[in-house]
């Protein structure tokens, strides 16, 4: 990963190619990886303090074990003793460019205190372990309140959160993980998900899962499924395109919507990530699912743009991500959001929503688009998402018009949609 893999990725190959490791030795592993990524900078700033900079270690590879050492300390609150046999020499081969007694002294040395910025927003990147320019960015939108429980949230790891399915069954199911001996819980945000409280991932051997009734799936994600349905009605036998379909989440999720007598045209530029929903799809038996090419859109009752996004937030996820994103990734972004909700448009018929998504927490991929396209076309009109969602939820995900759902109030990762009514012909 330090050497510029993608974490998931990095970490899947290691996973594959290592053997004799439990499930629970290869979860430790999976989240030690993801720690050190989030907390990158935070532990970085730990080891200059001891006087031991990433600067004097010579190896990508002993870099990480110095910020493990750090992250067993700090985060852990473990000592030598139990750190020291998990990465002293001998042990487990890596490269040898710092010895043991450095490892001890970044552990056992008293850690002095770090002068605090002087800005606000600083602190906070500091804190949090985030980019400066990117907790500066979003000071200028949130309030700092609003801001350090954001950044608070994406510096976690998150919790498991699913999708019951069929819609509507959501106590039915958690009568039925009770009854196997899983603790499950409502999530008030979204009206069919819940939250897994057993840590122990038994979730995944129940019949529950097994037979179906659950998806994994992020309650913001939820949320933007929800807003596809017409204000007081259903999606039942309404034909919904969900154009940048990607793996299928929200696919399964509006099949089971529109139900048999629906349809959903499901499309993506990635045929990898296609082919993951196409399988997904074909699992569950979901003859209202259908793959066509190119999506005929001008079909569609609601099209569904759940456009490419620099998934700022989801970074409690995939927190490499927040090491490799610049302002002009951003604006790349935004271009590409902004080019296809003008080539979507343009197929949309009279009567018809376009429900635009993103799973970034950054305006310049959410409002700032849409109110740019709302300029441009008077043809279309922008629907409050809390008429879909009500006033008691969209206290907790609303903002404005706008579906701004952010942890810790929504929890999980931060999402953003819009409803957009084409009205007449332009």
């Amino acid at each position: 990963m330090l050497r510029g893999e993608p974490l998931k990725a990095a970490l899947a190959e290691a996973l594959r190619e290592a053997d004799g490791l439990g499930g629970q030795e290869r979860r430790f592993t999976a989240f030690a990886v993801r720690e050190l990524s989030r907390h990158q900078r935070l532990l970085d700033l730990a080891a200059r303090l001891l006087g031991h900079s990433m600067g004097k270690v010579g190896l990508t590879e002993d870099q990480a074990v110095v910020r493990y050492a750090l992250w067993r300390r700090i985060f852990c609150g473990e000592g030598w003793k139990r750190i020291g046999p998990e990465v002293k020499l001998p042990g487990p081969v890596r490269p040898r460019t710092i010895k043991d007694d450095l490892l001890q002294e970044v552990v056992e040395s008293p850690l002095p205190e770090a002068p605090l910025p002087d800005s606000p927003a600083e602190r906070l990147a500091v804190r949090y372990s985030f980019p400066t320019w990117f907790v500066v960015r979003l000071a200028e939108v949130y309030p700092e309140d609003v801001l350090e429980g954001l950044l608070s949230s994406l510096d976690e790891e998150p919790a498991l959160h699913f999708r019951v399915r069929p819609p509507g069954t959501r106590d039915a199911v958690l009568a039925a993980l009770a009854e196997e001996g899983v603790a499950a819980e409502p999530v008030a945000a979204a009206l069919d998900a819940v939250r897994v409280v057993d840590a122990s991932h038994r979730i995944f051997e129940t019949k529950v899962m097994k037979s179906g009734k659950l998806q994994v799936q992020d309650v913001g994600s939820q949320l933007i499924s929800e807003l596809c349905r017409p204000v007081g009605g259903t999606l039942a036998g309404l034909t919904v395109a969900d154009v940048c379909a990607g793996a299928g989440g929200k696919t399964l999720a509006l099949a089971d919507f529109v139900g048999p007598t629906g349809r959903v045209l499901a499309g993506d530029r990635s045929r990898r990530r296609l082919a993951e929903a196409r399988e997904r799809v074909s699992r569950l038996s979901l003859r209202q699912v259908a793959f066509p090419h190119p999506l005929p859109l001008s079909d569609a009752d609601v099209l569904l743009i759940d456009a490419p996004c620099s998934g700022t937030g989801s970074l409690a996820r995939e927190p490499d991500q927040k090491w490799k994103l610049t302002a002009a990734e951003i604006a790349k972004y935004q271009t590409t959001q902004a080019g296809l909700l003008e080539e979507v448009a343009a197929q949309t018929k009279p009567g018809a929503l376009i429900v635009y998504a993103t799973c970034s927490v950054m305006p310049e991929e959410d409002e700032t688009v849409v109110e740019a396209f709302l300029a441009k076309h008077p043809d279309f009109t922008l629907e409050p998402v809390g008429d879909v969602l009500g006033a008691e939820r969209a206290a907790l995900a609303a903002q404005g018009p706008y579906l701004k759902a952010l942890p810790p109030r929504v929890p999980g990762g931060g999402f953003f949609a819009a409803r957009l009514r084409k009205t007449a012909r332009g």
